[in-house]
């Protein structure tokens, strides 16, 4: 299997046709030869440093991660750091896929899904329209103590709750944004009934937004939200493509 067929692979699983709005620009960013054997795949968060250096160590051939090199327009300068992630990725014959907006919003290996899987989440739905795509999800649990959701979607890492003094602790409608959603994200939460928001980033002006409405938040931090979906993706590789896969956890305390 060579370098476009894994890009193709992943193109039609994941539908990037349909996320032609999203900022970033999904597929096969970088790539010197698509026809090159692709016999290792690096799985990262980010294309960074790091995870580029790490996947060459590591003899992969095609780094690929939820957040690219690319977005809207493209690069614009190919200098200072795009400079040098780019030349690490030439020097090492190393491929890079991206895949942003689509691995949220997949509703089977996307970042939401999983971690509405340990939410235990049913009777789901999308939510959240960004870019015009509806990526967050929707769904009820049985009635669970705050802190115990928590503990279950964080899966052994750190997490924060920002709880209403509106509202119990005891919640079963919960919605789903990894990453940044934000307060619009938050707010479309709060529009749908939910009793909490898990998500990754808490910013300031999520906080009296909080304190004013029935919803508490649970921020597990964006990278911690969002490996989710490059491990789903490195477990369907494992069982359906004839490479070898590594995960590069490369976390950025964020």
């Amino acid at each position: 299997m060579n370098i476009a067929q894994v890009a193709d692979f992943y193109n039609q699983i994941l539908q990037l046709e349909n996320f032609a709005a999203d900022p970033s620009n999904n597929g096969l960013q970088v790539c010197g030869d698509a026809s090159r054997v692709c016999r290792k795949i690096a799985f990262a968060v980010d294309a960074c440093g790091k995870s580029i250096e790490a996947a060459a160590r590591a003899g992969a051939d095609m780094l690929l991660v939820h957040h690219g090199l690319s977005w809207g327009g493209g690069l614009k300068y190919l200098s200072g750091v795009n400079g040098q992630r780019l030349a690490g990725l030439y020097k090492n014959d190393l491929a890079l896929y991206a895949v942003h907006l689509p691995l949220d919003a997949h509703k089977e290996y996307g970042n939401n899904a999983v971690l509405a899987d340990l939410a235990g989440l049913s009777d789901r739905q999308m939510f959240f329209p960004y870019h015009g795509m509806d990526i967050g999800v929707l769904g009820q649990t049985a009635p669970v103590q705050l802190a115990e959701l928590a503990q279950k979607t964080a899966v052994g890492k750190e997490f924060k709750i920002y709880a209403s003094p509106l509202k119990n602790d005891l919640v079963s409608k919960v919605a789903v944004v990894s990453g940044g959603g934000g307060v619009d994200g938050l707010e479309c939460a709060i529009a749908s009934g939910a009793d909490v928001l898990i998500t990754g980033e808490f910013d300031h002006v999520m906080y009296h937004v909080v304190q004013e409405n029935k919803i508490h938040v649970i921020a597990l931090g964006h990278y911690n939200s969002e490996v989710h979906g490059v491990q789903a993706l490195q477990k369907l590789a494992d069982g359906k493509l004839d490479v070898a896969t590594l995960f590069l956890d490369l976390p950025t305390g964020l």
